[in-house]
């Protein structure tokens, strides 16, 4: 297929989990990638097994929670390869506490690393995408985004975020060629539950049984990329779990009676 060979791919949380999956995936289809997460060694590693050569891979790391200079790494990026054709804001943070257990600190934390490290990445991307009259840019956001759930109030909140930001944006910039996918997955096989926070901002530390039978994150990522290619406004990746967001359109009232009934973890 290799409909992105040679394009420049930034792809954030690409050092584990459905990040790690799409750069081997966007390997594939020949771009050049610029891996972005916290842990460096982890971005070697994941740079390594994805065979990218050193002209073609570009190791960028960054804390999402401290993104200020978000231009500047922007810069860096037109720098190394002279444009950005997709950014994939897949990096985040999950919760695993109650509400009225969660300080105020962990909800702003939640909120800083999932939506507002976006919009200021995406708003650093987008006068190159303007210039160059093209871009993709990809808002991983959850099928909590769809509805709120047990112990996830500012996860949930988070994602909902990310659709008002995204759908806004896709059309402001439509006509000047750049393309706007909102991701949803639902039980995808990573290790977001193991590294969700919990009230007091420390990791929730125990793998979820939905995260541990959900959909292998290598088809996720396939997934993701189908739908860019077939130039989706939004994307539901997952199994049985993604009935629960059709219920809510169409039968709202069952909805609410199935979702109590859920188990809390």
């Amino acid at each position: 297929m290799n409909a992105f060979k040679n394009k420049v791919v930034w792809i954030t949380g690409a050092s584990s989990g459905i990040g790690e999956a799409l750069v081997y995936a966007f390997a594939k289809e020949g771009a050049k990638i610029v891996l972005s997460a916290r842990r460096s060694d982890e971005l070697e590693r994941v740079k390594k097994a994805s065979g990218l050569s050193d002209a073609d891979a570009f190791i960028l790391p960054l804390d999402l929670s401290k993104i200020e200079n978000a231009d500047a790494l922007a810069q860096q990026v037109i720098a190394r390869f002279g444009r950005i054709d997709v950014l994939v804001n897949n990096g985040g943070i999950s919760q695993r506490a109650h509400a009225q257990d969660t300080s105020i600190e962990t909800d702003r934390r939640i909120m800083e690393v999932n939506f507002f490290s976006a919009v200021l990445l995406t708003k650093s991307v987008l006068p190159h995408m303007l210039k160059q009259k093209s871009g993709h840019i990809v808002a991983m956001s959850s099928i909590a985004g769809k509805f709120g759930f047990y112990l996830r109030s500012a996860y949930s909140a988070s994602k909902h975020a990310l659709h008002g930001f995204y759908e806004s944006l896709r059309l402001e910039v439509e006509e000047s060629g750049i393309r706007v996918l909102i991701a949803c997955p639902g039980k995808i096989q990573t290790n977001i539950s193991v590294h969700a926070l919990t009230g007091n901002g420390h990791a929730h530390n125990q793998m979820d049984q939905g995260q541990a039978e959900g959909m292998p994150a290598d088809v996720c990522a396939k997934q993701i990329i189908e739908a860019m290619l077939a130039n989706k406004e939004e994307a539901l990746i997952g199994g049985r779990e993604l009935k629960a967001v059709w219920l809510k359109r169409i039968f709202p009232g069952i909805f609410a009676r199935v979702i109590r009934k859920q188990k809390r973890e």
